[in-house]
Formats: C-alpha cells, sequence, structure tokens
C-alpha cells in the first residue's frame, strides 16, 4: 500500500504533467513530436546500458551479499561506483552523440524538426545519469525492504516538471495546436522545457540518498571491483543485456515506423497520431500497470527470490500464483474500463476532436495488451528470482521479432491515419504470445500451479471485466458519450465528470460479478476499503 500510494501520487502528478505538457505543445505537432523522441532518448539508452539488468541482478544479488560479513556494505560500495562511472561516461558520449541519435530514430522529419528535437536532446540526454543512480539507490533500499522511498521519488520529478511548464505557459503561451512552426522555436523556450524536465529526473534520484542514510548506507566510492563477487552479477547480466537489446530494437522499428506519419499531416492534419500521441497512450496504459504490477511484483520479488535462494520451490509458487491473481484482478478491470473511456480520457490530453479520436484509437489498441503485459512482468521477474535470465531472453525474442514483423508490415499497408493504432495492436498481440509462452516455460520449470486456481480465477475475472465493460459501454452510448459536441467529449470537465460516474458504474459491476463469481480477491479489496473508509470516518 505503501508503494501504490506513492505510485498513484506519482501517477496524478504524472497525468497534471501530461495534460500541461499538451496544453504547451499538443500532442498530435511537430513540437510535440520532437520533445518526445528527445525525452525517450535517455530512456533507450539507459534500457540498453542497465535497465533490465539493474532490475534482474541487483535484488538477488544483494540479498546474497547480506551474509558477508559486513552486511553487504562492500559489495554495495564498489557496485554503487561502478554504476556512477559507467554512467557517467556514457552520458558525455552520448549527448555529444544527439544529433546522430535523433536522425536514427525519425524518418522523413525536416531539418527544422531535426533541428528542434536536437536542441531537446541536448537538453534531456543528461537523464541518463540520475536514471542511472535512481534505479541502483532505489534497488538496493528494495533489496532491504524499504520499498517506499523508490516509488515516492518520481513525485518529486513531477513537481518540477510541472514548475517548468506552468513557467513556460506564463512566459511564451500555450500551443496545442502547433501554431509555432519548429524553426520559430528559440533557445530560451526549449531549455524552459527540456531542463526542467532534466531536473526532475536528478531530483527523484538524489532524494534518495537522504533515505540511504536512514537504513545506515551512505556512498562510498571504492574502485577495487575485483574479488567481492561482481562475476556472478555479471554473467547473470548478460543475458538480460541481450534482452534488454532485443527490445530496443523493437523500439526502434516502432519509433522510426511511427516517426513517418509526420508528413502526412500536410494532408489529414490533426487527425494523424505519431510519437508525441503513443507516448501519451503509453503513459495511460502504464498508470494501471504501475499502480498494481509494479507495486506488487517489487515486493513480491524481495520473498520469491529469498525463496528460491533457500530452494522452497513450493512457497516461492504459492507466492508468484498469489501476486499473479491480485495482478490480473486489477489489469482486467483497468484494461476494459479505459477501452470504453478511451475517447473521454483522450479529450483531457487534447481540445480538438480529430486529435481526441486518434490519441484514443492508438489507446483502444494499446490496451488490449494491458493483462498479458502486466502478467508476463510479474512472470518475469518471477524467472529474475530463480536467477534465469536466459529463458526470458528467449520470449522476448519471439515478442520483439513478431512485432517488428508486423510492424513493417504495417508501414507498407496502412494508411498513416490509422498507422501509429494498427502498430499499437501489433504490439499488443505478440505481447499475448510472449506471455502464454512465458507461462508455459515457468510451468515446466518449477511445475504447475495447481493449488493456486490460477486458471479459473483468470477466467473468472476476465468475465467478470466484460461483464463490467459491457455496462459502462451501454451507459455511454445511451446519454450520447461517442458522439461530436456531445457532454463527454465537448469539455475536459465534462470528460473527467463522465470518466467519474462511468468508471464508478464499471466498478461497482466489476466487483459484484467477482462476488457472484467467487472470487476470493474481492473479499479483500472490499474489506480493505472498509476498513479504510470506517478510519476515515472515525476522525
Amino acid at each position: 500500500m505503501i508503494m501504490a500510494s506513492g505510485t498513484v501520487a506519482s501517477r496524478i502528478l504524472g497525468f497534471v504533467r501530461a495534460v500541461l505538457l499538451a496544453l504547451t505543445i499538443g500532442v498530435t505537432t511537430d513540437a510535440a513530436d520532437a520533445f518526445g523522441v528527445a525525452n525517450q532518448l535517455p530512456n533507450n539508452v539507459y534500457a540498453i546500458i542497465a535497465g533490465g539488468v539493474l532490475n534482474a541482478v541487483l535484488v538477488p544479488q544483494i540479498i546474497k551479499a547480506r551474509a558477508h560479513h559486513d552486511g553487504g556494505q562492500s559489495y554495495i560500495d564498489r557496485l554503487v561506483t561502478l554504476i556512477i562511472v559507467v554512467f557517467a561516461s556514457a552520458t558525455v558520449l552520448t549527448t555529444a552523440a544527439a544529433p546522430f541519435l535523433v536522425s536514427l530514430y525519425t524518418q522523413g522529419w525536416s531539418g527544422d524538426q531535426l533541428a528542434l528535437a536536437t536542441a531537446f536532446a541536448y537538453w534531456c540526454l543528461p537523464q541518463l545519469f540520475f536514471y542511472g543512480l535512481y534505479s541502483l539507490l532505489g534497488e538496493v533500499l528494495n533489496a532491504r525492504s524499504a520499498f517506499g522511498p523508490f516509488m515516492w521519488a518520481p513525485v518529486l520529478n513531477n513537481i518540477v516538471a510541472i514548475s517548468g511548464l506552468v513557467a513556460y505557459i506564463a512566459i511564451f503561451g500555450a500551443d496545442p495546436t502547433g501554431q509555432r512552426a519548429a524553426a520559430e522555436w528559440g533557445a530560451d523556450q526549449v531549455s524552459l522545457i527540456a531542463a526542467t524536465a532534466t531536473a526532475g529526473v536528478a531530483a527523484q534520484a538524489l532524494i534518495l540518498l537522504v533515505f540511504w542514510r536512514r537504513v545506515g548506507l551512505k556512498i562510498r566510492l571504492n574502485f577495487g571491483w575485483r574479488g567481492v563477487g561482481l562475476r556472478p552479477a555479471a554473467k547473470a547480466a548478460s543475458w538480460t543485456l541481450g534482452m534488454v537489446l532485443v527490445t530496443q530494437i523493437g523500439g526502434l522499428v516502432q519509433t522510426i515506423v511511427a516517426s513517418t506519419t509526420v508528413a502526412a499531416r500536410e494532408t489529414y492534419g490533426l487527425a494523424v497520431a505519431s510519437i508525441a500521441a503513443s507516448t501519451i497512450a503509453w503513459l495511460i496504459f502504464m498508470l494501471p500497470h504501475s499502480i498494481a504490477t509494479v507495486s506488487i511484483a517489487t515486493a513480491s520479488f524481495t520473498k520469491i527470490s529469498a525463496h528460491a535462494h533457500e530452494g522452497d520451490i513450493e512457497a516461492f509458487k504459492a507466492d508468484v500464483a498469489a501476486s499473479l491473481r491480485v495482478i490480473v484482478a486489477v489489469s482486467a478491470f483497468s484494461s476494459i474500463g479505459l477501452m470504453v473511456l478511451a475517447y473521454p480520457v483522450s479529450r483531457v490530453f487534447v481540445g480538438e476532436l480529430q486529435a481526441t479520436v486518434a490519441l484514443g484509437n492508438v489507446l483502444i489498441a494499446m490496451l488490449i495488451g494491458l493483462v498479458p503485459f502486466s502478467f508476463g512482468f510479474m512472470l518475469q521477474r518471477a524467472f529474475y528470482a530463480l536467477e534465469d535470465t536466459r529463458t526470458p531472453f528467449f520470449f522476448t525474442l519471439l515478442q520483439t521479432v513478431l512485432f517488428i514483423g508486423g510492424a513493417i508490415a504495417v508501414a507498407f499497408t496502412v494508411n498513416p491515419v490509422w498507422l501509429v493504432a494498427t502498430l499499437a495492436l501489433v504490439n499488443s498481440i505478440a505481447i499475448i504470445v510472449q506471455a502464454v509462452l512465458a507461462y508455459r516455460l515457468l510451468r515446466r520449470k518449477v511445475g504447475r500451479f495447481d493449488g493456486a486456481g490460477l486458471t479459473g480465477a483468470t477466467a473468472r475475472m476476465l468475465v467478470a471485466a466484460g461483464l463490467a465493460g459491457a455496462s459502462g459501454f451501454a451507459a455511454l452510448w445511451f446519454t450520447g458519450g461517442f458522439a461530436p459536441g456531445s457532454f463527454a467529449l465537448a469539455t475536459v470537465l465534462g470528460a473527467v465528470a463522465t470518466c467519474a460516474w462511468v468508471g464508478l458504474l464499471m466498478l461497482g459491476v466489476y466487483a459484484l460479478a467477482l462476488k457472484l463469481l467467487g472470487v476470493p480477491e474481492v473479499n479483500v479489496a472490499l474489506g480493505a476499503a472498509a476498513r479504510i473508509f470506517k478510519g476515515i470516518t472515525r476522525r
């Protein structure tokens, strides 16, 4: 709950930040796509260097290192030093290579668009160092069961970035429809948006140093990397690094194909979704995943890693199955609920009907893959707890190959108006295949999950979600929610109100259906809600 509450707070502020960014530079505009590419570059480079490695390897290795005579302090010191050196060097090199990286991730852009994206990138790429530092500091805290700071730190990131956007609007004004051409952007405008985005990431990382001190740790650089057991971590990391590289190749293909739609705006206008729309849709997609799946998987990871280290496979399977059931319960409802409300949700971010529909279509296609995406995320952590980074590489490779093949086919056959939404659908299909394969491989490795009732519970949850979605769709349809100029789409306030009342209706139907279908997780959730409500009323 501590982690989930931090994620909720962060995601709410993230939504505010995304809405302000859309108000500032739009969603289906050239400036929005330029910033979208630049701001994503440090994430992509970070993932290539160590994104998956830190998550997959550090927690099991730090847990083992705690058995050392110094409680693992020497291991942590050397690891921190290594990561700081690696990320500092990589940040300098990638920032210098900003023009090349921007051109690599785009296709068919004009010189002015490339210049604007490159200017943004020079300010954004230093985020790479702080992403690495944040992940390292946070994973060490997680390994010591101090989960809250890692989830609450992004709140500070969003506050800093929001301050920058508010300042930009106050000084330069909002431009959601892209009236300001790429060539008209000045250095002061670029730096205010991009530099505050980087300052937010820096604050997110550095605040964790405070919590390190609270658990008795501090940064002590130690360059003696030999003889302290880093080799097992490096061996395990090799497969994870391969998996990340495969994933980034898929992401590169996706970005390049999506970027080709920018030229079509001269013909179709704001109806053409591109990179920025895909980024906004991903933000919405990740909301339930971050609140539930990441929180549950992070808390479970330490526990199942300990079970695996002790050889208690039955306890390992029980905890994995319990986590999967809760994850499916949340993601099944979230998926269908956001699909029904895709257009009102999109209206919160954009003002024009064409752009609303374009973003909504991308979101619907993306949400088809939410349940298998969250399911697969937990399965991946189960393999990591078993110190098996090889198997996730192969099922991720299959998913990426399927996606790349589909993306290439889409690039040559689909109208630009539908291209990004179709890319999202292709990705969802590939994710479904990946999740099914991952589950079968885990069962082969540790045995069946017979006692957990996982298959039956998942089926009942999906049926309940379908009933909830049908009730929400009917309510929205009969109140004119899909018509141009309707209450749900005419204004931001109307869109928010519609999301609230239709969402509550669907949640009520979902809870009732789960109870009637005998899914025990709903009783736990209702009991927790009742206790929270009683606590509030007593105060």
